[in-house]
């Protein structure tokens, strides 16, 4: 269930207005010259940090970041940093009226919001390092009128003044289109070729009923025949014109489709670009030092992709950072550069595109990977000795796989590689790989279509069934003869330019539920189905068709299989399922021996964690409520507390199953409320997760020193971060 954020926003902005009218009391004596005290700036820091988590909790950038650069000034004045002044008072009280500004428009526009004021965020950010604060520019004033200097008119000649006129008058050359009004044209425009091909199938039927009307022209007798004759010419002639009219029609379709999606096509740039000072940003806060190199920017996606895509690959680049790269004084003493590199690229490659993240880090540490699993209870231990090293990295795309001592925002919540792959191959409809060599470095590969809208779709029968695979996951059709497969083990293969190829029947597959077709007498059809390094051999009856569809997606009860991405329509009206390439190449694996023999699936599910009860600890109402409507409809029982005092007390009245706590409180800040649980025998074990604005990397070290078991940022939380986290934790 998707969080509504629209329903909080009014409680924000309330909030938001008390916050203020407390900064703007507590800030005008420093406008006026006089100083503060020690106690109001920790209330005015704490105001400016609650509007800050509140706004990032809603997503609400341009507040949340001028809020924060309010919040380091006022963390400055109270460390001695910076020194109160009249300038530094009017600096403040500016930024005040931005964030009341800000608001306002909230109210007005439901959350959408300016980008937040570059200056005024510079001059915060300059005066929170100790630079004197800027006097607020004074408004120019106007010139005085002056006949002598005014211009004389002059008139313009007549044919000069006409060209001016008309450049006034001419539509410009571009015009904006909403995304959603654009959307709704492919969508359309879908539509229109899945009718394209009902209309194929007609043709066929009126060649048929072509040819039957021939062939009883010429059994019946005359005057009959004549008559027959007649029609049937007419008949022939009326399918010749519509032959031609279908094969214009198609054309057109397909141009008008090709330059419909080229609209909504935009360069890699867009998500690559902030990559690289990502990095760096992330590389500064674990202590790495980091190079990203990106190339490929130029190639183009379907923008519904590349919507889809930024998270994943933020999520690949903050895994290759904090569990790939060493630290400079490991790298040194490996007898590397100080200077770790990443690697982010992309190119064509049939008709999608390959997109590879790549470190020269540690790779991966097979033994502890195969720990960590058998620890968590997501392998078979009999089996772990006997997997191979690709089948060991698959490992840690299973739900739940986690190295991390404690779970944060960059090195993952216990959730994130299985999501990446899930999103990567259901809601992308692409395919995950990866390989590592151990001291030399891990890499990524995204295997993606490039575009969702209408894809080319290899249609064939298996077991009297019909099935369909996107023709970027089909490497090719061969047809072979029955004497020149082999065994391997006791499975099919054959060897196809000097390289092993397994096979697996349609049939064999259980998912499939077909039973096994005759091909024997012509050899065997493969489609070679191929998910960057591995390929499979699958043997089917017959092709049936290959063209562009529309694939619709499954409604959401029917995700969990994983081996079907959608549905299409042929032109007789026929639903055929499109399968997934890497869920067959898992299945195949499996029934070969070759995959892990997982216990129990840890996907994430929506069942109701059977009443367990949570303390939500926040001094923000509106954060307290947003959580608790979260919990709640994932069947937790939520008790609230308003500060860290209250939620000791009710954790000590009470038993709890977790504890969620921010850390900028009155009172009793969350540090030491989870220092004092853990000391405590009842919450020794008990999972607390710290929910929190601050994100710098003492402050998440300082979580993990008192006993934190997660740690997360709110400029990253949604609901999905935060019941994950629990029911990892919670198991």
């Amino acid at each position: 269930m998707a969080l509504d954020i629209k329903k909080f926003l009014p409680r924000f902005t309330g909030e938001a207005r008390d916050h203020l009218g407390r900064l703007a009391a507590g800030l005008a004596p420093l406008a006026s010259g006089a100083g503060l005290d020690g106690e109001t700036i920790n209330e005015l820091f704490r105001a400016a940090h609650t509007i800050k988590g509140s706004a990032r909790m809603l997503k609400l950038t341009s507040i949340a970041e001028t809020a924060h650069q309010l919040e380091e000034v006022l963390g400055a004045l109270r460390e001695g940093r910076t020194q109160p002044s009249p300038e530094l008072g009017a600096l403040l009280i500016r930024a005040l009226d931005a964030i009341s500004a800000l608001v306002e428009q909230v109210e007005s526009s439901a959350g959408q919001l300016a980008p937040p004021d570059e200056s005024l965020c510079a001059a915060l950010a300059a005066a929170a390092q100790g630079e004197t604060a800027p006097s607020a520019p004074a408004p120019e004033a106007a010139p005085a009128p002056n006949d002598a200097s005014r211009p004389t008119p002059t008139e313009a000649p007549p044919d000069e003044a006409t060209r001016s006129t008309l450049t006034v008058l001419r539509a410009p050359d571009s015009v904006r289109v909403r995304m959603d009004k654009l959307d709704e044209l492919i969508k359309l425009m879908g539509e229109v070729v899945s009718n394209q091909a009902k209309l194929r199938h007609k043709l066929l039927e009126a060649r048929t009923l072509d040819k039957s009307l021939a062939a009883l022209a010429s059994m019946e007798a005359e005057p009959e025949r004549e008559r027959l004759t007649a029609q049937s010419h007419a008949m022939h002639g009326f399918t010749l014109a519509l032959r031609d009219l279908v094969q214009e029609q198609e054309r057109l379709t397909t141009e008008l489709n090709d330059r419909a999606l080229v609209m909504r096509m935009l360069p890699l740039a867009i998500v690559f670009e902030p990559i690289a000072p990502l990095a760096r940003q992330l590389g500064r806060e674990l202590g790495k030092e980091v190079n990203c190199e990106i190339s490929g920017g130029e190639i183009e996606l379907d923008r519904q992709l590349i919507d889809h895509l930024s998270d994943a690959l933020v999520h690949l680049l903050r895994n290759a950072i904090d569990h790939g790269l060493e630290s400079p004084d490991e790298r040194q003493a490996a007898g590397k550069p100080r200077l770790g590199r990443l690697r982010l690229s992309a190119r064509q490659e049939g008709v999608g595109v390959l997109i590879e993240i790549e470190d020269d880090g540690r790779g991966l540490d097979r033994e502890r990977i195969l720990a960590k699993a058998i620890q968590k209870g997501l392998i078979d231990p009999a089996r772990a000795a006997g997997l191979d090293d690709e089948a060991v990295n698959e490992l840690i795309f299973l739900p739940g796989f986690s190295t991390s001592a404690i779970i944060t925002d960059i090195s993952g919540r216990g959730v994130g590689l299985d999501v990446v792959k899930r999103a990567i191959v259901e809601d992308l409809r692409g395919s995950l790989s990866i390989s590592s060599r151990p001291g030399l470095g891990t890499r990524f590969g995204l295997q993606l279509p490039a575009s969702l809208a209408v894809m080319r779709v290899l249609l064939f029968e298996a077991g009297g069934r019909a099935f369909g695979l996107t023709a970027h996951q089909v490497a090719e059709l061969i047809r072979v003869p029955r004497d020149q497969t082999l065994l391997v083990g006791d499975r099919p293969a054959m060897v196809l330019r000097n390289e092993f190829l397994p096979l697996v029947q349609a049939g064999d597959l259980p998912a499939l539920q077909t039973t096994a077709g005759d091909t024997a007498g012509h050899g065997w059809l493969v489609v070679v189905i191929q998910s960057r390094q591995t390929k499979l051999g699958l043997v089917v009856d017959r092709l049936l068709d290959e063209r562009d569809m529309v694939i619709k997606p499954l409604p959401v009860h029917l995700h969990a299989s994983g081996l079907v991405a959608g549905m299409v329509v042929t032109g007789d009206n026929a639903l055929v399922s499109i399968l997934q390439a890497p869920a067959l190449l898992e299945m195949a694996r499996r029934l070969r021996g070759e995959a892990p023999l997982v216990i129990a699936d840890r996907r994430v599910s929506h069942q109701t964690p059977g009443g367990q009860r949570i303390l939500v600890v926040d001094d923000s109402l509106n954060t307290r409520e947003i959580e608790r409507e979260i919990l709640e409809a994932h069947g937790y029982r939520v008790t609230l507390a308003e500060d860290g005092l209250d939620g000791w007390q009710k954790a000590l009245g009470g038993h709890f199953d977790a504890v969620i706590t921010d850390v900028d409180m009155p009172g009793l800040d969350g540090f030491s409320l989870t220092a004092r649980l853990r000391g405590h025998d009842q919450y020794r074990s008990t999972p607390i997760v710290i929910v929190t604005s601050r994100q710098k990397p003492e402050d998440k070290q300082r979580g993990i020193q008192v006993g934190a078991d997660a740690y997360i940022v709110k400029g990253d939380f949604n609901q999905s971060s935060l019941v994950d986290t629990l029911m990892n934790l919670l198991g």
